[in-house]
């Protein structure tokens, strides 16, 4: 009995596929630096803002928590572990939680009272007046983000939001939102990461200008023998 022949699909030929993920990676990086301009006339004032009002409220024994899903989850752990550690210069660690990263909670409260409640549950818990909540999700839409924005402000919080593009319910639901016009997700990711950063750069530069004396000396005040955190 004859062997039927199944019909499969032509393979490309080796250049032909290096040059279309060229084009693709090309215009990923287009899209990138359209959205790194946008940002720069419109988030850079409010992130650096952010950075400074930070500023005031870690030192004085205030917190910060940080909750997102998925890549948002790593990037809002990668903004709490640049506080706890550090981000450029040597300075004291900072209260900085990331909500997603206790595991056994976090089971726990998605087991006893679902997923939708996983961010809010954490923040009625740890929340205090004063403390300040970041929020990042990509699309804004996210029900446990919805929720945790929620809880922050019920706790007395300052609510932070790092979104996509607007109209988005987080955005509207915070008291002060970063969003991001861009198309694809991995670009307002991308974008998100940037903005944490310079929010660090613009939080340690607050600090060290609280912390430096006048040129003068400031009257009777002595500057301290040694900057509390000086790098070494």
């Amino acid at each position: 009995m004859p062997r039927l022949r199944t019909a499969t699909a032509p393979v490309p030929p080796a250049a032909a596929t290096a040059e279309a993920a060229a084009r693709a990676a090309a215009e990923h990086c287009r899209a990138l630096q359209d959205t790194l301009a946008r940002f720069h006339r419109q988030g850079l004032t409010r992130v650096t803002a952010w950075g400074t009002a930070l500023a005031a409220v870690l030192p004085g024994g205030g917190r910060l928590l940080a909750a997102g899903n998925g890549g948002s989850a790593a990037q809002a752990q990668h903004l709490t572990a640049e506080l706890v550690g550090r981000y450029s210069r040597e300075r004291p660690g900072f209260s900085a939680i990331a909500l997603h990263a206790d595991t056994s909670t976090v089971t726990a409260v998605g087991n006893d009272y679902g997923f939708d409640s996983l961010y809010a549950r954490q923040i009625a818990a740890h929340g205090r007046p004063g403390d300040v909540l970041m929020l990042l999700s990509t699309s804004g839409r996210s029900p446990n983000l919805l929720a945790a924005a929620r809880s922050g402000r019920k706790a007395g919080m300052t609510v932070w939001a790092m979104t996509g593009r607007r109209p988005n319910p987080l955005a509207a639901a915070a008291d002060e939102a970063l969003t991001i016009d861009a198309a694809a997700t991995a670009t307002v990711q991308e974008m998100h990461l940037v903005a944490l950063h310079l929010l660090c750069e613009a939080f340690d530069s607050a600090l060290t200008r609280a912390t430096t004396p006048p040129a003068d000396g400031g009257g009777d005040r002595t500057a301290p023998e040694e900057a509390p955190w000086e790098a070494v």
